[in-house]
């Protein structure tokens, strides 16, 4: 038994991985984030002293709340919900949603705050974006009963929403619903499935949309988590967004009391109300990433030495670093167009699609440069890069794939949709 005891210990001794600052001295991980450098074109000058004032203290909280713990969490796959209660203390918990406690912040000061999130976690930035995408839904389409119920403790973040519209064998054709809604005698009953669900295995609210049986159109319904007939289990081994808790939601034979249907939401189109905000938020999560692994990247460059010089001093490594410098300023530039046309009402489907599939592929690409730069830190957690990296993948499909939104904004130069395959002719044998 002492023997076994004392060759547990020991095992146990060498299994523990040495501190990254002990075993790489040479360079500082990201648990101290480094100083944020990417505004080369003194984008800040375009904002408002209140702007600039949340965009420091959203900066400043994820940068000493954030940054020490989240290489952990992202390696375990657990969200840090010890975070919670001081992220609601920065007041931005549903974003531009107006209502009780909520912040009611325009697109720009959202989206320049959603950025700061991401730049340093983007798991942390989806969790606040799919939460406040349920605010929003429940403040655009709810009935003022339910604003004064729900909206003041989910800005608190004393309760937490979820957004459940893709399902199993309909991600981008998202307006095909199978997951149904009949009417009964006092409310309704839900029967379907829902997949890739953000905060679903621990949301209290549930934002659901199922298809009428009746009229045979779209529907929203406010879904309690201890409903019966309602389970959510998450969905395991993802490469991004590890933090993130997505879920397979499905619904058996689930009662909706009628006050709990949004009476705003009777159709597919009534979720472009949401959607559109939340596609120009989407659009801004790259944006952070790039900036968080560029300020990385340059900090790893000035610490680290090869061949007698700081990386920072070989050409190579300095035109890379140009062209994700470069890379981030003309994605924060086209962001900042696409949230005034926002704000001006002017913004278009296509406007929103293209600036959400041309910012991530210009993200792709700058972290791309990141991972290189960094050679063999830049696959550990422990310096973003390699994080960042697996995280923007799910953000270049989510919201639409690029290349569906590609397509969204080709439809409307043209007038022409390709959405749909054309039927194949058959081909005769030769």
């Amino acid at each position: 038994m002492f023997f076994f005891l004392r060759f547990t210990d020991e095992t146990d001794k060498r299994d523990k991985p040495l501190d990254v600052s002990v075993a790489f001295p040479q360079a500082t991980p990201a648990s101290v984030f480094p100083p944020s450098v990417s505004d080369y074109y003194q984008f800040d000058d375009l904002l408002s002293p209140e702007e600039q004032s949340l965009r420091k203290k959203v900066r400043a909280f994820m940068e000493k709340e954030v940054a020490p713990i989240m290489a952990e969490y992202w390696e375990k796959a657990e969200f840090p919900f010890e975070i919670v209660p001081k992220l609601a203390h920065l007041g931005i918990a549903g974003y531009t949603t107006k209502g009780p406690g909520c912040p009611g912040l325009s697109v720009t000061t959202s989206a320049i705050a959603n950025a700061e999130v991401a730049r340093v976690d983007a798991s942390c930035s989806t969790f606040l974006l799919v939460h406040s995408v349920g605010m929003l839904t429940i403040a655009l389409c709810g009935s003022e009963e339910q604003r004064q119920k729900y909206l003041l403790p989910l800005a608190q973040l004393k309760t937490i929403a979820c957004w459940a519209l893709t399902e199993p064998d309909y991600g981008s054709d998202a307006s095909h619903v199978n997951t149904t809604a009949t009417k009964v005698e006092g409310g309704w009953i839900l029967d379907g499935q829902k997949r890739w669900i953000g905060n679903s295995t621990f949301a209290d609210v549930l934002v659901v949309f199922a298809r009428n049986t009746t009229t045979n159109q779209i529907n929203g319904f406010i879904v309690k988590k201890d409903s019966p007939g309602l389970t959510a289990t998450k969905i395991a081994n993802k490469i991004g967004l590890r933090m993130v808790q997505n879920g397979d939601i499905l619904l058996k034979n689930v009662f909706v009391p009628d006050h709990d249907r949004l009476p705003g939401l009777n159709s597919f189109l009534d979720t472009s109300k949401v959607l559109d905000v939340s596609r120009v938020m989407v659009a801004w999560q790259p944006i952070g990433i790039s900036m968080g692994v560029y300020d990385m990247c340059l900090r790893y460059l000035m610490e680290r030495k090869q061949f007698g010089a700081p990386l920072a001093a070989f050409q190579i490594n300095q035109q890379k670093l140009a062209v994700m410098l470069g890379n981030i300023q003309a994605m924060t530039l086209v962001g900042w167009r696409l949230c005034k046309l926002y704000d001006k009402g002017t913004m278009t489907p296509g406007h929103a699609s293209l600036g959400k599939s041309w910012i991530t592929l210009r993200a792709r690409e700058t972290v791309a440069l990141g991972r290189e730069l960094l050679g063999g830190n830049g696959i550990l957690a422990d310096f973003l890069v390699a994080k960042a990296f697996c995280d923007l993948e799910p953000i270049y499909t989510y919201e639409g794939t690029y290349d569906i939104n590609s397509m969204v904004t080709g439809r409307e130069i043209t007038g022409i949709a390709s959405f749909k395959a054309s039927a194949t002719s058959k081909r005769s044998r030769l």
